[in-house]
């Protein structure tokens, strides 16, 4: 009897743990690695791009020093965050983000200070580079926009009940977003 009972009491906990959510739980946290992988790989492809398009601009002799030095520079730190795909918080995604944004705007200046120079904008290894470079941020937006639904997706999921519950007891923790820049919400203003 007790042999019995202690069998059908050990169903039990099975059964009541396959329903738990844990598992799950686990898929999801991963889905979210991977997304954030995706993610950071389009970056490392962007910053991948960028000695071949400074190296391009810099054999023009009376191009801004500046300009190039400032990509150069938030190259450096964009590559130099790492962020722990375990932990994806809010706080560590912002940070990233900002470096990434920072890059973003050293770029679009040496893109704009590139229209002064005819020659190099005719270029073809710079016209390539450059076309790259656009595709690289539309691979960008894409996997960011990946990542924030893998995001959803889990976040939604442990805080359900009764996933909830599991959640809390393993250490299932929300995870971060992308966001959209700050004055995002604005639209440029276009003067002729």
């Amino acid at each position: 009897m007790k042999t019995t009972i202690k069998l059908l009491l050990g169903l039990i906990i099975v059964a009541s743990l396959s329903s738990c959510g844990y598992n799950s739980m686990v898929t999801k946290e991963e889905q979210v690695a991977q997304a954030w992988s995706q993610v950071e790989n389009q970056y490392q492809r962007r910053a991948d791009l960028i000695p071949n398009l400074v190296n391009t601009v810099k054999g023009y002799a009376d191009f801004e020093q500046e300009t190039l030095t400032n990509v150069i520079e938030a190259r450096s730190k964009a590559t130099s965050i790492n962020v722990d795909a375990d932990n994806l918080n809010p706080d560590q995604i912002q940070q990233f983000q900002q470096a990434q944004e920072q890059l973003s705007g050293a770029l679009s200046r040496l893109l704009v200070t590139v229209e002064r120079y005819p020659e190099l904008k005719a270029n073809q290894n710079f016209s390539e580079l450059q076309a790259q470079l656009e595709g690289t941020e539309n691979r960008i937006s894409v996997e960011r926009g990946r990542f924030n639904e893998a995001v959803q997706e889990y976040n939604a999921y442990i805080r359900r009940f009764p996933q909830n519950i599991t959640a809390g007891m393993f250490g299932f923790d929300k995870k971060g977003y992308f966001e959209a820049s700050e004055g995002a919400e604005t639209p440029p203003t276009v003067e002729f």
